[in-house]
């Protein structure tokens, strides 16, 4: 079997070696997101109320890191789309921990921030709903600083649906293009050579 890393066109891979690929990058995936989940439940996070918009504004940050990262990556790889895959799949969960985290944290500070008390699992599952556009209602920001960080969150959740997915599919495209063409096989008809 021919390693993945090789630049092998995809359209050339057997069966097994996509398979192979498929399973590593889901794998990777998994393991990163399951880190992240795991930092999130085990670190302690028992700051003031200002430490969340420092969490929110240093995890932006990274977020944006990692997805300039990961662009580049998509650029330079042999299987683009396979790598924008990935991206998504640690950049959503990424997003998700930052925000949860912040709103842990704001909820320490100012107990009546939302109108309930915040567990971790509280805050992520607050997360996800307005990432989601759910929006159950059950739980709801009540001061200032919380409207703000929640907004802040719908807005940059527009950008990771309609920017962040251009990026990196323009990625992807990208890399297509950089490809070079595969060359004819013998059961491919060729154009007759003019004099």
């Amino acid at each position: 079997m021919a390693n993945p890393k090789t630049k092998i066109p995809y359209e050339e891979l057997t069966t097994t070696q996509r398979r192979t690929l498929a399973i590593r990058l889901v794998l990777r995936s998994l393991l990163v997101a399951i880190l992240l989940f795991v930092a999130f439940y085990t670190l302690p996070m028992n700051r003031p109320e200002r430490s969340g918009l420092i969490v929110l504004i240093v995890g932006i940050g990274v977020l944006g890191l990692v997805l300039a990262w990961q662009v580049r990556a998509i650029m330079g790889s042999p299987y683009p789309r396979l790598r924008a895959f990935e991206t998504l799949t640690i950049g959503i969960p990424l997003l998700l921990i930052v925000f949860a985290s912040a709103y842990f944290l704001i909820q320490n500070g100012e107990p009546d921030s939302f109108t309930q008390p915040l567990s971790k699992t509280d805050a992520l599952y607050f997360t996800i709903t307005v990432f989601s556009t759910v929006g159950f209602g059950d739980i709801t920001a009540k001061t200032e600083i919380a409207r703000i960080l929640v907004s802040i969150q719908m807005m940059f959740d527009l950008a990771v649906f309609g920017l962040v997915a251009k990026l990196i599919f323009g990625a992807v495209e990208v890399a297509l293009k950089k490809k070079p063409a595969v060359p004819p096989t013998e059961n491919t008809p060729q154009a007759p050579e003019t004099a």
